[in-house]
């Protein structure tokens, strides 16, 4: 036999993306590695600052209860934590979590330069680990977003080194780190209240397959199916936005998920 060099990460890549979206990963390829479409929030002294169109739409998704404590699990950098800031009730207190120190110094300065002075006093900024935030209390938050640390291929695609480092086992230790993620989060989440669960992942693995493991997991899981903005698709089990049918935003995963009240 003769000697067969291993793979390189850049071919597991391309092998496995192709094998989830066949004939339509040419092009969407293409449409990761183009600009970003963003949409810009303002901050009180006129600066801008910038989010994935399809981050806002996940975000935006998330209903907020009023008089009520909600949950940005992952927040860094701050882009999602702007949005539900901005669309918060009188009553309405937000914690903004992140537990790499380094990221979440930047998310204080987002939120610093980005938000009112008044509004800014009712977001609170936490550095725990969001797995084992259950640990220590349960059925606290009307609302939660969990942002979950993710694949990002279109970071990957336009990182030789990333790339060549790439290799399906990367899916599968982030899935796992999901799913801990998420099941914590339910527990975290009050009866009636409501759950967010997003990523930039492409695969459904990521996606789709977490949410389905939560609905099967809890029987007070419910799926809800909001209308679909301009641009996203409907998967079984969310919306997924990609920038080769959405002009540019995404990719992003979201998933609404609410607890029945007993």
């Amino acid at each position: 036999m003769g000697n067969r060099s291993k793979p390189c990460g850049t071919e597991l890549f391309e092998e496995f993306y192709r094998g989830v979206f066949e004939e339509r990963w040419d092009s969407l390829k293409q449409a990761l590695l183009e600009p970003v479409r963003q949409e810009c929030i303002t901050g009180p002294t006129g600066e801008n600052y910038y989010l994935d169109a399809g981050s806002m739409e996940a975000a935006s998704a998330l209903p907020l209860p009023e008089a009520e404590s909600i949950l940005d699990m992952c927040a860094a950098p701050g882009g999602k934590s702007l949005v539900l800031a901005r669309r918060m009730g009188a009553d309405t207190t937000l914690v903004a979590n992140e537990l790499s120190s380094e990221r979440k110094n930047r998310l204080i300065r987002v939120l610093d330069e980005f938000l009112e002075p008044t509004l800014r006093q009712r977001v609170k900024v936490t550095g725990f680990d969001a797995a084992r935030w259950s640990r220590f209390e349960k059925g606290t938050f009307g609302a939660i977003l969990l942002d979950a640390p993710c694949s990002s291929e279109r970071h990957v695609l336009t990182s030789p080194k990333h790339l060549k480092e790439w290799s399906p086992a990367r899916i599968r230790n982030l899935a796992f780190r999901q799913w801990a993620l998420l099941s914590g989060a339910w527990l975290v989440l009050r009866p009636g209240g409501y759950l967010v669960y997003s990523t930039c992942a492409l695969s459904p693995s990521e996606n789709d397959n977490i949410v389905e493991k939560l609905l099967k997991k809890y029987e007070d899981a419910e799926l809800l199916m909001p209308e679909s903005p301009s641009g996203a698709e409907v998967t079984g089990y969310g919306h997924h936005i990609l920038p080769d049918r959405s002009g540019g935003a995404g990719p992003i995963f979201y998933s609404l998920v609410r607890k029945k009240a007993p």
